[in-house]
Formats: structure tokens, C-alpha cells, sequence
């Protein structure tokens, strides 16, 4: 058995992590996780933590749930893989479909299987174009995005979300992906009337739409709750604003559900919290909870009926289309959820608690605002929030704060200067509390530290 430096010293060697300043990471060695169980992870040391982001937003069911690996083993013993196409399928994928459909509602009817989130959104760029093509407009290539989204880490997925960093590498957006401004009330807007305001914000997509002409918009994408923006939670008054105005100009609408989707939210899809029916949805992550690799897009009626009936060949698609194991882990995963009431202990017990304990955060000097959507929550780091002045970006107070979270046995994400968690669904209201003091005891470190920089006033 190698000890920890051996096993740090070979990731330094030979390991290219994502999103990683790998000189940085060589330096001090990177954390080995070891095992896992519910809501918790153990690392090399034998530290005990707890994963209040699900992993990456994913493991909806908590750790350890061996009905997934027995479902895996079972079908790598009947059958591994094949591929789905020379007009061949199998058995979990046409059942993963038809159950996914069921839980999306009547408005959709097909779903195309991926490996990612990232590939779906590519997916969702093809099909879309394809689409409009098919309906002799090829000119609709025009996809509308927001600043501050994330919807993958492909050329197109990258190119598709609104971070600035990432553009900045590889050239990016490619063309005919234009952006507007997000949602982000507190960060924008805050002496606004919120509703006011999510009038406001969607109003922004009808004038991007008008400046470069709605002959050429193909669609709009947008996560119900932006994620790795932040959590950035928008207005109730938004999302069906944005629905008005892709219907008026016959803009197909994309709903990102990556994270959202699969209970996050309190329902299987975010939109059916958030008052839109879209056209596509994107799907990953908590379709089998992260276990194992899958994701795909719900297609709707009306974009399936054209794809089906007029579109021919879609020359797309990927190796791993509907791979077997993958779906019999979602079909079970699936089952976990349903029978364990998950989705509606979310929407009606979890979920509220969150919000309730979450709030309190507001009391802190250090918290601006804070809160939460079902089992997804950011709150604002700020340096004087009765005056609304945020910290320089460039002392990281973000990251400090993360630091002490790492080192007090909580996993907890920074985004900038906000603080967000979307701890898994089997959480139970004691196990928040549990969190709850830990997000306290951590937001008290990073404040003692910023008082002895000078940074605040005691």
C-alpha cells in the first residue's frame, strides 16, 4: 500500500486534474479521497468529511448504495456493450427513455443518450440547427446564452456558457453564440423590487433578440438555477417572462438541467418548479448520481416530430448512445428516488429546513445574502454589507473561506465570493444542522483571519 506522498507524487507526475493550476496543486500535494458513505467522504488521512456538494452537484442518493453496483454487475454480466447504431438498441436504454419521458411530462416524447452534460449541450447545438434546417431556415443558427452560465467544458459547451476565464482560452465562443446579462438580482440590482426585476432580466433576451434579428435565432438556453455561476437563483417572475418571449418569436427554449434536474429543486426538472415548458432539456449528473457516466437531452414533441417525420439522417451521436450499464444504473437510481420519496421530501421537508437554517447566515457580518432553491444554496461573502461594498476579487476571500471549510471537515464550494453548497438528497434535517455548524464555524475562521489581516474591523 503506498502512503500518501507516493500517491501525491505520482498525480503530480502523471495526472491532469480539470480546472486546475497544476503548479499550485504540485506544491502542496493533492487530497486522496479514499472511501465514502451516505453524506460523508474519508480522505487518506482518515479524515472524515462532509460532501455538501455532492460530489460535483451529482450523487443525489448519497454514497454506498449498493443496488447501483449491483445493477451495473448484472448487466456487464448480460451484456457489457453495444452500440446503438446500426439500427440496433437495448433493453435499459429503451426502458431508461420511456421512463425519463414519463417523469418529463406530456409535452416531451423522446430522449437522445449521451456521456455528459457537456456532449448533451453539443448535442442540443446540432439538433437544434438540424431542426431549423429541416424547416428551411437554415439561417436560424443563432444560439442566446447568458453571462455567467455553464453549460459544459467542450468547445461548444464552453463556448455555450458565459465565463469569461474560459473564453479566454482556445479562442472561444465559436460563432453564432451571442450572451445576455443573468439574472442575478443582489449582484445587479439589489434595491430593485425582485419581481420588477425578473421582468427586467428577461426582457434582456426580446432586445438580444431584436438586435440581431429573430429570422436568425435558433434558440435560448439558461439553467433553471445557475450552478456553477454561483447559484444564482432568479426571480419567480423571470423564467416565465422568458417562456412569453421564445413563444412570440418562435424561438425553441433550452432548459440546462444538469443540476436541476432529478429532484435538485424539489421536482424531477427544474422548470416544472420555475413556471416553462422548454423545447430540450439537458440531462446528466443526478440521472444515476454520479456512479457512472450518462446524460442526454429530453426532446420535445414538436422539435421529435420534425427530427422523426421531415429531418432524415441526425448525423450525431456517440459511441456510448444508451450504453447498457449506464442506464441500468440510472433505471435503478431512478428507483431509489421514486421509492424512498426523495424528490418530495425535497420539496416538502428538506428543502423548506434548508431555507430556513440557510437564511440565518444573514446574521453573520461576513453574509451579505444567502439563499436557497430545494437542496442548492449560495450566499454573498461581502466586506460591508450594510453599504453593499464587496471584497477586491483579487484577495481570494472566497477561497480562504474555502480553505477553512477543508480544514474543518466540510466540503463547500467558492465561486468567486460566494459560498455555495447542494449537499445530496438523503440529507436529513439533523444532518443540515450538522452543516449549519460547520458553515458557521468556517464563515468564524475567515472572519478571525480577515480581522488580523486588516482586512475588517473588528
Amino acid at each position: 500500500m503506498k502512503t500518501t506522498k507516493e500517491i501525491q507524487a505520482i498525480d503530480s507526475a502523471h495526472y491532469l486534474h480539470p480546472f486546475t493550476d497544476h503548479k499550485s496543486l504540485a506544491e502542496k500535494g493533492a487530497r486522496i479521497i479514499t472511501k465514502s458513505e451516505g453524506i460523508y467522504i474519508w480522505d487518506s488521512h482518515g479524515e472524515k468529511i462532509l460532501d455538501a456538494m455532492s460530489g460535483l452537484w451529482c450523487v443525489n442518493i448519497g454514497y454506498g448504495r449498493q443496488k447501483l453496483v449491483d445493477a451495473a454487475a448484472k448487466q456487464m454480466q448480460e451484456l457489457p456493450y453495444y452500440n446503438s447504431f446500426f439500427q440496433t438498441t437495448n433493453v435499459p436504454a429503451v426502458k431508461l427513455a420511456e421512463r425519463i419521458v414519463k417523469l418529463a411530462g406530456d409535452n416531451y416524447s423522446h430522449v437522445f443518450f449521451s456521456s455528459s452534460g457537456s456532449e448533451s449541450n453539443d448535442t442540443n447545438i446540432r439538433m437544434v440547427r438540424h431542426y431549423w434546417a429541416t424547416l428551411g431556415q437554415p439561417e436560424r443558427k443563432v444560439i442566446i446564452s447568458r453571462k455567467n452560465a455553464y453549460h459544459g467544458s467542450t468547445m461548444a459547451g464552453a463556448s455555450l456558457g458565459g465565463m469569461s476565464y474560459m473564453h479566454e482560452q482556445g479562442g472561444l465562443p465559436i460563432p453564432d453564440i451571442v450572451h445576455i446579462e443573468q439574472p442575478y438580482h443582489y449582484g445587479l440590482a439589489p434595491t430593485q423590487d425582485k419581481d420588477a426585476f425578473g421582468i427586467e432580466a428577461a426582457g434582456w433576451l426580446e432586445q438580444k433578440i431584436l438586435e440581431v434579428g429573430p429570422e436568425k435565432i435558433a434558440a435560448f438556453i439558461g439553467e433553471p438555477v445557475q450552478g456553477a455561476g454561483g447559484v444564482i437563483i432568479p426571480p419567480k417572475t423571470y423564467w416565465p417572462e422568458i417562456q412569453r418571449i421564445c413563444d412570440k418569436y418562435n424561438i425553441l427554449l433550452i432548459c440546462d438541467e444538469v443540476i436541476c434536474g432529478f429532484g435538485r429543486l424539489g421536482y424531477w426538472f427544474g422548470s416544472q418548479l420555475l413556471g416553462c415548458k422548454p423545447d430540450l432539456m439537458t440531462f446528466a449528473k443526478g440521472v444515476t448520481s454520479g456512479y457512472i457516466p450518462l446524460g442526454g437531452v429530453v426532446i420535445g414533441k414538436k422539435v421529435a416530430k420534425v427530427l422523426i417525420e421531415q429531418g432524415g439522417d441526425f448525423n450525431h451521436g456517440y459511441t456510448y448512445s444508451g450504453h447498457p450499464v449506464a442506464c441500468a444504473v440510472a433505471l435503478a437510481n431512478i428507483d431509489i428516488l421514486e421509492h424512498e420519496g426523495l424528490v418530495d421530501n425535497v420539496r416538502n421537508e428538506t428543502g423548506p429546513y434548508l431555507a430556513q437554517r440557510f437564511a440565518e447566515l444573514t446574521h453573520h457580518p461576513l453574509v451579505g445574502n444567502a439563499e436557497s432553491c430545494g437542496l442548492v444554496a449560495g450566499l454573498a461573502l461581502m466586506k460591508d454589507k450594510a453599504k453593499h461594498i464587496a471584497f477586491d476579487e483579487l484577495l481570494g476571500v472566497g477561497m480562504m473561506c474555502r480553505n477553512h471549510c477543508f480544514s474543518n471537515g466540510l466540503i463547500m464550494r467558492a465561486v468567486g465570493d460566494r459560498m455555495i453548497i447542494a449537499p445530496p438528497l438523503v440529507i436529513t434535517k439533523a444532518q443540515i444542522d450538522d452543516m449549519m455548524h460547520l458553515i458557521n464555524k468556517c464563515l468564524d475562521a475567515t472572519l478571525d483571519e480577515l480581522q488580523a489581516l486588516g482586512l475588517m474591523h473588528a
